[in-house]
């Protein structure tokens, strides 16, 4: 999921069972001792979704977070391990990795009332995919059979419902896939495979405005550009209750107002802290600072979509700007030790990382960088920008990285700030930009696939470079085919490496939570996501 600040999770229940190492959380050590409060509310740093609060319409945090706490899926995952659970499934079963059958858990409602059935999610999902409905992940659904007839390439669908999903009965609904995806269960955690009541239909735009979930909490209420406000849900019926009254999702305009609200406890849990208080949030937060894993990364990506960096020559161009970027000072020094070199487009301890990946690509050499560059035809227009959401807290390294391409290379570089990351993202996805732009990535399930097919497969949710590559799409089809999970993982590995000659996007960086919380509440933990325990947050009598 694109991140604002580095993004809308899952036992397999007749599958594999995997050992996930992007599973850590981090706290600190004195929750727990104070008395607390199941009616109180707790405040969170976020920022103004990007689109309508529609499952399927987010794929960025601002929205994405407040929709995987709205709403509850088949499986998501357990915040202390990443490992699958099921949620409203009570089993998902297949033999072949390409016929499932799910059977629900009875008991679940909406916020209205309402039951969740079956046709609540087979409903949902065909909506979603359905090209004339508009919804920015539809493509997550293009696994199952008869989505190219209500999302085909050219001209309108030929029907509103892919013949690949059936309802058996109010607990029992079939999927059937195109082909064998070996890691489907895990794609089924995403927010986007939220059921949707029958109320949706009727005003999906108002619905948008004021959304009915079955999840741990309740919505209550959205003023724009300040705050979306919740409740805990007391019919809810999954594995994870609140233990607190609900979450304030509060929008800052940068990370330093939100940091000196964290500090006078004017803002309960952060996401991140600023990079101007990395040297010190530790000391200025003692046991209630946070550094956790985090499966994500920071990127640069390119626009792709336009004839002047299209060109194969414009593949040594960007080869040399990121060689052109010295990432260990940057790390070192802007971001204080609290980041660490990327050395390939997935993130370090997810499965099927490679350090190898990006090669030389992504090593300081400014002769060489110099070289491609030249070699290239030089930079489109002599001089590059990189767009950036100016409430991240992005702007100290947005100058170096344009320090360390100007002095290695000569090519001008700027940072282009975008007010908040609503108005980036819009401008990204828009493409109304020029050059280069800043994107994150936090994984939205734990394996190597979702870093590479997710994000630069021709046509995916979130390839917002247009990059199209026969040779990484064919190696990608033959990996989601494999016999096993391990060998998709391994056939994404040899689909990464195209990757390094065309460079799409230059990785940076690995992240980590650097964030912290107020005196007012305790057993705060972060994990492998960058999200706080949500529903174990408790908030202090």
């Amino acid at each position: 999921m694109p991140a604002a600040t580095p993004r809308v999770r899952w036992v397999l229940a007749a599958a594999t069972s995997v050992a996930l190492v992007a599973s850590g959380c981090g706290s600190s050590g004195g929750g727990g001792s104070s008395s607390s409060d199941a009616t109180k509310t707790f405040s969170y740093q976020s920022s103004e979704p990007q689109n309508p609060l529609q499952p399927a319409n987010a794929n960025e945090v601002g929205g994405g977070r407040i929709i995987q706490n709205l709403f509850r899926g088949l499986v998501d995952y357990n915040p202390s391990n990443a490992e699958i659970r099921m949620q409203v499934a009570e089993s998902i079963d297949t033999s072949d990795a390409q016929n499932f059958t799910v059977t629900l858990k009875t008991g679940w409602t909406f916020h209205d009332g309402t039951p969740v059935l079956a046709k609540n999610f087979v409903d949902a999902w065909n909506w979603a995919a359905t090209t004339t409905n508009n919804q920015i992940n539809s493509s997550w659904f293009s696994d199952i059979q008869g989505y190219k007839d209500v999302h085909p390439e050219n001209g309108a669908p030929t029907t509103t419902k892919m013949s690949g999903l059936v309802v058996v009965d109010d607990t029992h609904f079939t999927i059937k896939l195109n082909n064998k995806v070996s890691y489907f269960e895990y794609k089924l955690g995403y927010p986007a495979f939220s059921p949707l009541p029958d109320s949706f239909y009727s005003d999906p735009a108002g619905f948008g405005q004021k959304p009915i979930g079955n999840g741990p909490y309740q919505f209550v209420s959205w003023d724009h550009n300040s705050q979306v406000v919740t409740k805990a849900y007391a019919d809810y019926k999954g594995v994870d209750p609140a233990k607190n009254g609900g979450i304030v999702f509060k929008m800052y305009t940068t990370a330093e107002a939100a940091y000196a609200d964290l500090q006078s406890n004017n803002l309960d849990v952060m996401d991140q802290v600023p990079p101007s208080a990395l040297a010190t949030y530790k000391t200025d937060l003692g046991d209630r600072a946070i550094d956790a894993p985090q499966g994500a990364i920071q990127n640069i990506g390119f626009t792709l979509y336009q004839p002047e960096w299209a060109g194969a020559d414009k593949a040594k161009v960007r080869q040399g700007l990121s060689m052109a970027i010295d990432r260990n000072t940057i790390t070192t020094t802007v971001l204080q030790g609290s980041r660490k070199p990327a050395t390939a487009w997935v993130a370090e301890g997810v499965q099927g990382y490679d350090a190898a990946a990006c090669g030389d690509v992504c090593k300081f050499d400014p002769a060489k960088a110099k070289q491609l560059i030249t070699e290239g035809g030089g930079v489109p227009g002599g001089s590059i920008k990189i767009t950036y959401n100016a409430d991240g807290g992005h702007k100290e390294w947005v100058d170096a990285v344009c320090n360390s391409i100007r002095q290695a290379t000569g090519v001008e570089c700027a940072g282009d700030p975008k007010t908040d990351f609503k108005t980036a993202r819009a401008a990204i996805t828009g493409h109304t930009i020029n050059g280069a732009f800043r994107t994150g990535w936090v994984q939205d399930y734990p394996l190597n696939v979702n870093f590479l097919a997710d994000v630069y497969r021709t046509g995916a949710a979130s390839n917002d470079f247009g990059y199209s590559s026969p040779q990484f799409d064919q190696l990608a089809n033959q990996a989601d085919q494999a016999a096993t999970l391990q060998d998709t993982i391994t056939g994404y590995q040899q689909a990464e490496k195209v990757l390094a000659q065309d460079v799409p996007a230059i990785p940076l960086w690995y992240y980590r939570t650097n964030s912290g919380y107020s005196t007012n509440v305790q057993n705060v933990e972060f994990d492998s996501f960058g999200n706080p325990a949500w529903t174990q947050v408790e908030v202090k009598g």
